[in-house]
Formats: structure tokens, C-alpha cells, sequence
């Protein structure tokens, strides 16, 4: 630990309000972080930062610029951490840190208050009037994962080539009645929620972009493990009421597509030999789950509702 804590004081002449601090007096705490590592920094004046530090390679797939501008996008909507520092060169990143606030999981987001203070961050998002830099291109990854796939002959769950019919179904319905695209998260884990009680903020925009919106609630229901009554708690403060057909039917196509979009991404992983987990056990669990949910007895109803539209 002490040569991360040399490592981020030797940071800190990169960062303009604390380029005069005493890198030696600030308490510096390691937090969560899957891909990147995030540090609180509390200097003596009483004030307190995350910084992050972009994982090893990261850079290489994510557009650093395009981070910078949508979260900036989002601190203005009021939905992120206030951002303070952010080189795009490599990702480095200050924020503000969030006094009592707690990171969520699938085990807090029971609390169907904390859905709803969820639904509503994200519908402040996407009513912001802001445009994020590039879209959220949700079919063409799918497109693009298994063409590589095939293309390099692996292996995919049995039962695949069944699912990919009915999502070329869910595809064509969507693209029926096209609506606008909105200011999306696009990559909402539990984790990326800090819940001060009162309010949400959502944290990590590296993913962010313009998008169906639907697609933040769907994924969030997908990742947290969302049951019916979160899924309707979410719904309902996301429209401060009644869910529109169309909008339900969205939100559920996209939790279906969320799977099977992770699905492929675990048989790349699989295919080029990523020691890093069980990735075959990964892709399944989310193939099954996106079957299960195919196979329902709603679905159908609410394919319907998409093809019929607003």
C-alpha cells in the first residue's frame, strides 16, 4: 500500500489546487474500483477528492475526450460527483468526494426508495438538454462481437442461434418508431450509484452517450438484479406515474439485449484464452437469464407494445 500512497502524492504537481499542498499531510484512503483505482485525498484545509487513476490499458478503448466532455455534461445536469480536474491524456480524474454518501449494490438497491432516487437521476439526466460525445451503438457491437465470433469459429451457448432470431425480432421492433436519443449512462453497475439518501449521483461516464433512455433502466434492473417490484418502483418515479406500453416494453427488450450483449463479450473473453475468470460460466449465466426472460410469458406482450409504439 505504501508504494500506491507514493504513487498518488507524486500526483498531486499534477493537479493544479493541490500542486501547493503537502502531499505528506493529506490522508489518502484506498476506495472501490473494479477497472481503475480511486483514492479519497483529505488535505488539512478540511476539504476532500477522489482521484482516480485510469486502469493499465484502458486508454486503448476508451475515448478519454469523450469522457472528459460527457462528464462534465453530466456534473452540469447535477447527476455527477463535481468533477474539478480531468487530463484527458490519460484519464487521470478529480472529484468532489460525497460526504455520507454510500456506494450502492444489488443488496441496497432492495430499498425500492433507493430505485426510485435511482429513476429519478437518470430522468434528470436525459431531460439535461445536454449531447454527449457518440452514441451508444448497441446493435453493431452485438453485430460486430459475432461476426468475430463466427469468424474465428468459437464456441457460443447452445441454444444461440434460436435467441439471435428473436433478437433480430426485438431489433426490427425498435427500429419501427425511432425516438430521440437522450444523454444515457449506458453503463450502470449498482456500483456506479452513490446514495446520499436524498439523492443519487452516478458516478464512472466512461461509457456514457447518446441512447435509447430505456436502456439506462433496463441495464440497471439487469446489473442490480432488479425483481418485479424494483422494475416497477423504478418505472414509476422515472415517469412520475404510469409507464407508457412502449416504454415498459423498451426498458424490458433492453434488459433482454443487455444479456445477450454480454453474452458474446464472455465468449470473446473465452476465445482469447482471458485467464482473468470463468468467462464460459459468465457468458452462460447471462445467456440463460436472456433466454428465460425471451421465454416468458410477457414478452411477447411487450414486443407487441413496441412494435405498436408511443
Amino acid at each position: 500500500m505504501s508504494g500506491e500512497i507514493e504513487e498518488v502524492q507524486s500526483l498531486f504537481s499534477r493537479i493544479p489546487f493541490l500542486a501547493q499542498a503537502d502531499p505528506a499531510r493529506a490522508r489518502i484512503e484506498r476506495l472501490g474500483g473494479l477497472t481503475n483505482r480511486n483514492y479519497k485525498i483529505a488535505t488539512p484545509d478540511g476539504k476532500a477528492y477522489v482521484l482516480r487513476i485510469p486502469g493499465a490499458g484502458t486508454s486503448d478503448y476508451i475515448d478519454r475526450k469523450a469522457e472528459h466532455r460527457n462528464a462534465a455534461a453530466a456534473d452540469r445536469a447535477g447527476v455527477n460527483a463535481p468533477l474539478l480536474f480531468f487530463d484527458a491524456a490519460d484519464g487521470l480524474q478529480v472529484t468532489g468526494f460525497i460526504e455520507g454518501a454510500v456506494t450502492m449494490n444489488a443488496e441496497r438497491f432492495k430499498d425500492l426508495g433507493a430505485v426510485a432516487r435511482a429513476a429519478r437521476a437518470f430522468r434528470k439526466m436525459h431531460d439535461s438538454g445536454e449531447t454527449l460525445a457518440g452514441r451508444f451503438e448497441l446493435f453493431q457491437m452485438m453485430d460486430n462481437y459475432l461476426g468475430l465470433l463466427r469468424a474465428k469459429g468459437a464456441k457460443v451457448p447452445d441454444g444461440y442461434e434460436a435467441v439471435q432470431k428473436e433478437a433480430e425480432a426485438v431489433r426490427a421492433a425498435l427500429a419501427r418508431h425511432p425516438l430521440p436519443l437522450k444523454p444515457c449512462h449506458c453503463d450502470p453497475l449498482a456500483e456506479n450509484f452513490l446514495d446520499t439518501g436524498t439523492r443519487m449521483v452516478i458516478v464512472d461516464w466512461e461509457y456514457a452517450g447518446n441512447n435509447d433512455p430505456m436502456w439506462d433502466l433496463g441495464d440497471l434492473s439487469v446489473e442490480a438484479g432488479f425483481g418485479s417490484d424494483q422494475d416497477a418502483a423504478e418505472l414509476e418515479a422515472y415517469f412520475e406515474g404510469r409507464a407508457p406500453a412502449n416504454d415498459v416494453g423498451r426498458m424490458v427488450m433492453y434488459k433482454a439485449l443487455c444479456d445477450l450483449l454480454w453474452t458474446l463479450w464472455g465468449c470473446i473473453q473465452l476465445m482469447n484464452q482471458n485467464p482473468v475468470d470463468d468467462f464460459w460460466g459468465y457468458a452462460v449465466n447471462r445467456f440463460e437469464r436472456c433466454q428465460a426472460l425471451m421465454g416468458s410469458r410477457d414478452f411477447g406482450r411487450h414486443l407487441d407494445a413496441v412494435r405498436r409504439g408511443p
